[in-house]
């Protein structure tokens, strides 16, 4: 069973957050994960002015501190760069990394930081189109031995090479979002894994995740694809502890409830069990905000040695 942690990059220097990386890659952690937002999220005015780390400079960053951990992020936003541009960052980072790298790509969604930045903010039908060429036109690029043209309704390109490339293998793919109708889709024609976000709401159950990943089946075989391709992650927001009323701010404020792992060492143990009878892949915690290493070497002492 592979875990993973969510490490913020919000509120905070790049001193820490090497800190936390660095104890990642000495443990057991097998990856790490990195938001990719502008201003510091939920959108609240007043906090606007606080630190917010650029996702894909960090990633680099930590590909060259490490030699172990996988890397990516949860989840960049098609919105902000060009996706043939995002490739190209993708393709280095990967090179940095010796072949560690995942491309986690969603249609974003805060529109704030779109406004503070002067980007347009699309609705989500274009939101979602663009998305789903960005997904073509980036797997096309991590797949190819020769330059790439392509012709989409936003995205153009005129042989335009990749190089270098992927380091070793493809770069992998994770479409974020399990929209049914359209997010699903995009990944069962172009992503390599699935992954259930417990930010995002719905319960953390087998029950659950069978039904999402039953419609990305349903997609994969009308687009001709086997299922059998796609990793199966969850990210779960989580905190470990004996305070009855911390954890229950936590819920409440996020409005998490069975989309978590949020309580005492044994529930979040049972919690985690749950998932890995469910059949996934790799489980990665968020909401671990510390800003030194000892909340992950606790994760990783109690709830993750309690699965080898």
């Amino acid at each position: 069973m592979k875990f993973g942690a969510q490490v913020g990059v919000y509120r905070t220097t790049w001193d820490k957050i090497s800190t936390v990386v660095k104890h990642l890659e000495q443990g057991s952690w097998n990856s790490v994960w990195f938001a990719d937002h502008y201003l510091p999220p939920p959108p609240r005015r007043e906090e606007e002015h606080l630190n917010a780390h650029e996702g894909f400079t960090i990633a680099a960053a930590v590909a060259g501190i490490t030699s172990r951990l996988h890397i990516g992020h949860m989840v960049l936003g098609n919105t902000y760069r060009n996706p043939a541009l995002a490739a190209k960052m993708a393709a280095t980072v990967d090179q940095i990394s010796h072949g560690r790298f995942t491309f986690s790509i969603g249609a974003a969604w805060f529109k704030r930081e779109h406004e503070a930045y002067g980007w347009d903010f699309p609705s989500m039908k274009e939101r979602q189109d663009r998305l789903e060429e960005a997904c073509e036109l980036v797997r096309m690029l991590f797949r190819a031995s020769e330059p790439v043209s392509y012709s989409g309704n936003y995205y153009i390109l005129d042989e335009a090479p990749l190089a270098p490339g992927s380091y070793d293998k493809p770069i992998p793919i994770m479409v974020g979002g399990t929209g049914e109708k359209r997010t699903l889709k995009t990944l069962a024609m172009y992503g390599d894994i699935f992954n259930l976000d417990g930010w995002a709401g719905g319960p953390m159950t087998k029950e659950y995740l069978n039904y999402k990943w039953g419609i990305l089946e349903q997609h994969c075989e009308t687009m001709g694809r086997d299922p059998s391709e796609i990793r199966k992650t969850i990210l779960i927001p989580t905190l470990l502890s004996d305070d009855k009323a911390a954890c229950e701010a936590m819920i409440s404020g996020r409005r998490l409830g069975a989309g978590s792992a949020i309580g005492q060492k044994n529930y979040v143990i049972d919690r985690v069990g749950e998932i890995i009878e469910a059949g996934v892949d790799e489980i990665m915690f968020a909401g671990i905000l510390t800003e030194t290493p000892d909340e992950f070497v606790r994760y990783e002492e109690e709830i993750i040695r309690a699965f080898d």
